[in-house]
């Protein structure tokens, strides 16, 4: 976000909060004071002041809209299987759509793109590369598909594996797409991760792969987690669900990356 271009009174900058958060889902302390050209305690007020009208709520060094529903999800596999199983469903459909006979994909570790593997059963000549043991066991009802996974260090409350060694086994495959998954996303700080080791697989995954598609639904849009993956204009597309604002879709296609949304009725009565 560039600076305000002058000092605005506190009915102004209440106002470009919220304008700024309809459009990024949730904003940090540090990018209101860089915009506003105001002190941290200034900015203090002002959410305060939002707050207390009930239109905006604290997080962790930050800010988000009252009404937007985006939270961090429990990280351990047992609890992230559970969640939002038809939003996962739709989204996993719509994305298997997109890979073709003879691609070799990439679904990285996650609930999301698990989910996918039921719906590759009828593709010819494919191989999955996985950092995920959930998704190879999935894997193991479809003798026609080519699994790879990468090794690594083991993450016992994910199932996956990260680090160098799984880094260098990804460096040395050619990837056509990217199915990359994640619990926090939006639109300033695009895909986020809490763990670095798990930021080293997704960026060569990302460096390895010829295009890359966001498997994420709407109800991680606006959160943020420690580390930074990548902006969401080094995507090519995201797979999403309908219940993502219309006005956060076109912020997102205006970045120049394809948007898709699955329909939830639609998953719904299937």
């Amino acid at each position: 976000m560039s600076p305000a271009p002058r000092p605005l009174i506190p009915e102004q900058r209440h106002q470009e909060i919220l304008r700024l958060l309809r459009r990024e889902g949730v904003l940090s302390i540090r990018s209101l004071t860089d915009y506003m050209n105001v002190s941290h305690m200034t900015v203090r007020r002002d959410i305060t002041a939002l707050e207390d009208l009930g239109q905006v709520v604290s997080v962790q060094g930050g800010v988000r809209l009252a009404d937007w529903t985006g939270q961090e999800p429990p990280r351990e596999r047992e609890f992230r299987a559970q969640l939002e199983l038809p939003r996962k469903q739709a989204i996993a459909e719509l994305a298997a759509e997109f890979v073709e006979d003879d691609m070799v994909v990439f679904l990285d570790a996650g609930t999301t793109c698990q989910s996918v593997v039921p719906y590759l059963g009828g593709r010819k000549n494919i191989t999955v590369v996985t950092n995920d043991f959930y998704v190879v066991t999935s894997l193991f009802a479809y003798p026609n598909i080519e699994t790879i996974h990468t090794g690594g260090v083991v993450d016992p409350s994910s199932a996956s594996s990260s680090g160098r060694i799984a880094a260098d086994a990804i460096k040395s495959i050619n990837i056509d797409l990217f199915f990359l998954s994640t619990g926090t996303w939006n639109m300033s700080r695009g895909v986020t991760t809490p763990s670095m080791d798990k930021v080293e697989v997704k960026l060569a995954a990302l460096e390895a792969s010829s295009s890359c598609f966001l498997l994420a639904d709407s109800t991680k849009f606006g959160t943020v987690s420690k580390f930074n993956v990548a902006p969401l204009e080094k995507l090519d597309a995201v797979v999403t669900d309908d219940q993502l604002p219309q006005e956060m879709q076109e912020n997102i296609r205006d970045l120049g990356v394809s948007v898709h949304v699955a329909s939830l009725s639609k998953a719904a009565t299937a």
